[in-house]
């Protein structure tokens, strides 16, 4: 009906007069049209132009690419995780570390097991460490005697009975062991500050990498 035909229109007019709006305020369109000056059509193919030409500028984190070919060497791999794992980060931090992150024997990850020592067996201390290298081979696995009894193996979670303790080394050993490994190494591992604490240990924060915090692997 004319009726719905003009209510139509109205709504068309109220969106181009909102979109036109927009426009003015971005400064693609004058408020005051002048002779030879563009007509609001234009000044939306512009922003409609413009905003084109915007979306296809690559963001920071499309420069890099999202997969590696099965070909690549050690070293463009390791840089490739680097570039991922320090993007958000200061630049002064990758420089400070770039002579370690692009050589793949210096990184290593590591994950510990703890058993509940002292009253009611809520202390966590270390009772087995496992430690790989860059291509995943197993450079360190021991299981660890706690310094105090313990009151809890957490088997469910830690998969630590009493008969792993039978050939476990005591911990001021295996500490020496693992931090010997460790050191000047880059560290990866998952909410690696309860290992450090096992460990009874600080690793450089810059040297640390923890995959429970770095956006590239969430």
């Amino acid at each position: 009906s004319p009726q719905a035909r003009s209510k139509k229109r109205s709504r068309r007019h109220q969106r181009f007069m909102a979109r036109r709006a927009v426009l003015e305020q971005k400064g693609l369109l004058s408020p005051h049209r002048h002779p030879g000056s563009r007509s609001p059509e234009a000044g939306l193919e512009a922003h409609a132009e413009l905003t084109e030409s915007c979306d296809k500028v690559p963001t920071a984190k499309q420069t890099v690419s999202s997969s590696l070919s099965p070909s690549a060497s050690p070293d463009s791999i390791a840089r490739h995780h680097s570039v991922l794992l320090s993007q958000g980060n200061g630049s002064s931090g990758r420089v400070r570390t770039s002579s370690l992150v692009l050589r793949p024997g210096k990184y290593v990850a590591i994950d510990c097991e703890m058993v509940g020592t002292g009253p009611q067996g809520k202390l966590s201390e270390l009772a087995r460490c496992s430690v790989v290298n860059y291509e995943g081979d197993v450079i360190y696995d021991k299981y660890v005697r706690p310094e105090l009894p313990i009151v809890d193996y957490r088997t469910r979670w830690s998969g630590i009975t009493k008969q792993h303790m039978k050939n476990a080394i005591p911990f001021k050993a295996a500490q020496a062991e693992i931090l010997k490994i460790l050191k000047d190494k880059i560290v990866v591992g998952h909410a690696i500050h309860n290992d450090f604490q096992a460990l009874k240990y600080f690793h450089p924060k810059d040297r640390t990498r923890d995959t429970s915090q770095s956006p590239a692997l969430k």
